[in-house]
């Protein structure tokens, strides 16, 4: 029987995503925002509050980054959750993550994440529902590590790990237990 649980944003999974951004002084700022993704072919949403020091940032550079945390890298991914640029002058230097600026747009690539998206900034929306980002995806940088043999990213090598909104938990993803477009196929013979 379902039980009626009220108004709550569970949806699950939720992406852990990491986005990286400059300062006005050029320093290195990374946010964890789980509350965005891919909105179309070549384009992603971060919907996240406008008083974030990424949001200032990405509002004066027009760029940022976006990537997916490993496993591996949880402990500073969860950091970038917790701490505040507005309030910790030296967040990214504590998470002795190391970075590099992205040769297609203003924002740095983190070296240890293994999957990157640059991104330009689309369009800036300011709603009823909150602060959104449209971002353009100009490019994909992937470790060669998370590669199959035909050049393309492996879930199971990702080592990527989703939020769950219920208890506030990481749960690690990979295992494929389906092929998208054709698990359910026989439906359509019916």
């Amino acid at each position: 029987m379902l039980k009626d649980l009220g108004v709550k944003p569970y949806v699950f999974p939720m992406p852990v995503l990491m986005i990286a951004t400059y300062g006005e002084d050029g320093k290195v700022d990374v946010m964890n925002m789980a509350w965005g993704g891919v909105c179309a072919e070549n384009m992603v949403a971060l919907n996240i509050d406008e008083d974030h020091k990424t949001s200032e940032n990405i509002k004066k550079r027009q760029a940022f980054t976006l990537s997916v945390a490993d496993a591996d890298h949880i402990e500073a991914a969860d950091f970038f959750g917790i701490a505040t640029g507005n309030k910790m002058s030296d967040k990214f230097e504590r998470s002795g993550l190391t970075s590099r600026k992205s040769s297609r747009v203003d924002a740095p690539i983190i070296e240890e994440f293994p999957l990157t998206l640059e991104c330009k900034v689309a369009e800036i929306q300011h709603t009823v529902y909150g602060f959104r980002v449209l971002g353009e995806i100009v490019n994909v940088l992937a470790d060669e590590k998370v590669l199959d043999e035909k050049g393309k990213v492996d879930p199971s090598k990702l080592n990527a790990f989703v939020f769950d909104q219920f208890r506030s938990g990481y749960y690690a993803v990979g295992e494929k237990i389906g092929k998208a477009w054709h698990s359910g196929a026989k439906l359509m013979k019916k």
